[in-house]
């Protein structure tokens, strides 16, 4: 590669990473993620959405005019061959204080879950139960996930065909118990943009090989769906995490929301069209 090619990949590089950062931090200043003195467990797979949250989270506490601690956490599910000294030489390597939750929820899941059905619901709670566990022992008050702009879109198609109720992933949420808030730094990024960075950084990507093992997914229905339209119509995923953050609920449906049964006309305007029609 030539001294010109590699200065032309150096500035895509930075702009990519400059529109990565800058979406991120948008997110965390729309919905005041992050505070000053704040401890965010950071929550990594192995996998490239949480690598990134990583690193734009790192940059961000060396710059930000707030001061804030990250602990990176992994819980090692204990599945078969599963590389466990990646994610420690990574972690060590760029100098962040971490820690990896060892937990047997592989077979569990694998014991649980009835022929045909998929891992994902039962995965998914056992995860979050030993990651807010861990966040309470060690004082965190924020906790870090790494879904991205499209995971949320996907999941207001899966609750909406699969469950009856238009809900998504909010970028922040206060957990069931009260006890835990969740944030979603990566809520404006879309996962395109996730893809070629963490490409480019040469991240140690881990495949999960409990999902990945199941085929006809619903999610994966979902994301085919998506890019299907999204390759038709440029820009419609972005416009539908747009309505999401635009919500009208006098136009939907929903009783507990807007008070449809007590409208009533305006006796004021009534009265003001009667007077310009008999004008």
């Amino acid at each position: 590669m030539t001294s010109l090619e590699e200065k032309n990949q150096q500035q895509r590089f930075n702009r990519l990473r400059k529109s990565l950062r800058r979406d991120v931090g948008r997110a965390i200043a729309d919905f005041n993620m992050i505070e000053d003195g704040d401890l965010i467990m950071v929550c990594l797979s192995g996998g490239k959405d949480s690598y990134t949250m990583l690193d734009v989270l790192m940059h961000l506490q060396r710059h930000a005019p707030i001061s804030f601690d990250i602990k990176a956490v992994n819980l090692d599910q204990k599945q078969p061959g599963f590389p466990e000294h990646i994610l420690p030489e990574y972690l060590q390597s760029i100098g962040v204080d971490y820690h990896i939750i060892e937990q047997d929820t592989f077979s569990i899941v694998k014991d649980k879950t009835p022929e045909g059905k998929t891992y994902c619901g039962l995965c998914s709670r056992l995860r979050r139960g030993n990651l807010y566990s861990y966040a309470r022992q060690i004082g965190a008050n924020k906790i870090a996930l790494g879904h991205h702009r499209d995971d949320i879109v996907e999941t207001l198609f899966l609750n909406m065909f699969f469950g009856g109720k238009l809900k998504a992933m909010p970028p922040k949420l206060l957990s069931d118990d009260k006890q835990n808030i969740v944030i979603r730094p990566l809520a404006y990024v879309p996962e395109k943009l996730i893809e070629k960075y963490s490409t480019l950084c040469g991240f140690p990507i881990i495949p999960c090989n409990l999902c990945g093992t199941q085929d006809n997914m619903q999610r994966q229905e979902i994301k085919a769906m998506l890019q299907g339209w999204e390759k038709a119509w440029p820009g419609r995923i972005d416009n539908i995490f747009r309505s999401i953050c635009n919500v009208q609920p006098s136009q939907l449906g929903d009783l507990e929301l807007f008070p449809f049964r007590d409208l009533q006309r305006d006796p004021e305007a009534v009265a003001r069209i009667q007077a310009i029609n008999v004008a």
